[in-house]
């Protein structure tokens, strides 16, 4: 829908940090026609209007790593650190099957949307042998609530009988998964630059899958011009673990498998040490950050003002919510701001740096800086349009520290490629009761 949004608080995240405290936005054919200060050009002035008075308008926010099957297993194992939690968990996801993961990636992704995130990562690894096509699944979610989603096709070979932790009934043979991986692209990637569904390659982790399984999924996803994701440096154990199965810490793994690259973002990022963190610079190598649950999983600090400063690109997640029950993004924001500043102190990172790790740093992990992450001419209308005049923040002085420091704000609007998804805080693409109700549901399927 063509919209005029007028009298707001822009918060572009240029290059330059353009801010407008009288802006306006101008959306036409789902892209940004213009953005400015005071009255719009006369040409917009047909085009349905917004009355932006009271908002802060940002980029859409961009979740870089999730895991929305979790939403059927939320508060278990709250006292594990990763590894423990994994055991814990797995044998209750093999219980998972199409119809859950289409209840749970539907209610995970309408959250998200409620956060203001307007593309979000989902990295599906679990593959239980009864349970249907739960990768359709997870892609027919997306396309319900509509906002954008990066599919990532994960994988398992290496099950309890292998020394991994996962049960063997969820894991694949090593070209099972190959082959599975190659039909998700083939059948759903979208390469456009307005695309609503990508697809990713995405080993699990060092731990559940083989060193054959993370060498053939690299060449598999630059054969076909798509990007690379999986977990690492999540904990000091999986370092430990690296040395002695392979002799080196897990970067160093990763980079004799072709796993670092612009085209490559790895999730997490805790336990790196310093020659690592230039590497990932370097390289191009992107991270995602994702506080909340390494905090909840014990998992250390990720160092994320020493990533910025060698220009790695460092975006946001909010991980599965078995380890992050709120399973919102913008809370993130926040979170990311207090882990930078207990890590390294009061000026780690500010509040328009972790506005920018949100929005334009997500949009370089998943390659899509050209078209999402900021407010520009030409680019996708991804917007978030943030209520900053109720009870919560009214009277802040600056609306950019109210979203990020003060409790997430309501939002009167949510774009993607300029069709309203969220209004009046209320989603628009699905009935909430709804969601909430097969949400449920799905979860006691699991707890039986």
């Amino acid at each position: 829908m063509d919209t005029l949004i007028t009298g707001a608080y822009v918060a572009t995240i240029d290059g330059q940090g353009t801010e407008f405290a009288d802006g306006y936005v101008a959306v036409v054919d789902g892209r940004i026609a213009a953005v400015g200060s005071g009255a719009a050009p006369a040409e917009y002035s047909g085009l349905r209007r917004v009355d932006g008075a009271g908002c802060l308008v940002t980029p859409g926010l961009v979740n870089t790593h999730h895991h929305l099957y979790q939403w059927g297993t939320r508060g278990y194992a709250q006292q594990e650190d990763l590894f423990g939690w994994l055991v814990a968990l797995y044998p209750v996801w093999a219980g998972i099957n199409a119809e859950i993961v289409s209840a749970t990636s539907a209610a995970g992704l309408g959250m998200l949307a409620l956060s203001g995130c307007t593309a979000a990562a989902d990295h599906h690894y679990v593959f239980p042998r009864d349970g249907g096509d739960v990768f359709e699944a997870l892609i027919d979610a997306g396309r319900r609530i509509g906002i954008r989603l990066h599919a990532i096709r994960g994988s398992m070979d290496r099950g309890e009988s292998k020394g991994g932790l996962p049960p063997d009934s969820i894991v694949e043979e090593t070209d099972e998964a190959l082959a599975e991986t190659e039909r998700a692209i083939g059948k759903y990637h979208d390469s456009s630059a307005g695309a609503k569904i990508q697809v990713a390659v995405g080993p699990c982790s060092p731990f559940s899958a083989s060193t054959e399984l993370m060498r053939e999924a690299a060449g598999l996803a630059r054969r076909h011009g798509v990007r690379l994701h999986t977990h690492l440096a999540e904990t000091q154990d999986e370092e430990e673990q690296c040395l002695r199965e392979f002799g080196k810490t897990p970067v160093a793994y990763a980079e004799d498998l072709g796993w670092l690259g612009s085209d490559v973002w790895l999730a997490h990022g805790v336990h790196l040490h310093d020659d690592e963190i230039a590497l990932m610079g370097r390289t191009g190598t992107g991270i995602a950050h994702c506080p909340s649950s390494n905090a909840r999983l014990g998992s250390g600090m990720a160092p994320v003002r020493a990533l910025l400063d060698v220009n790695a690109p460092v975006g946001l997640g909010v991980d599965g919510v078995a380890s992050n029950e709120s399973g919102g993004l913008a809370e993130e924001l926040r979170q990311a701001l207090f882990t930078a500043r207990q890590r390294g102190g009061a000026k780690a990172l500010t509040v328009r740096q972790a506005l920018w790790v949100g929005t334009m740093g997500g949009a370089r992990c998943l390659g899509r800086a050209a078209d999402i992450g900021s407010i520009e001419p030409g680019k996708l209308a991804d917007l978030a349009i943030w209520r900053v005049d109720t009870i919560a923040h009214a009277g802040i002085v600056d609306p950019v520290a109210a979203l990020v420091l003060g409790r997430v704000p309501p939002l009167e609007m949510l774009l993607v490629g300029g069709e309203p998804v969220v209004g009046n805080d209320r989603l628009l693409t699905a009935d909430e009761p709804t969601l909430a109700r097969d949400l449920a549901k799905a979860c006691q399927a699991l707890r039986n």
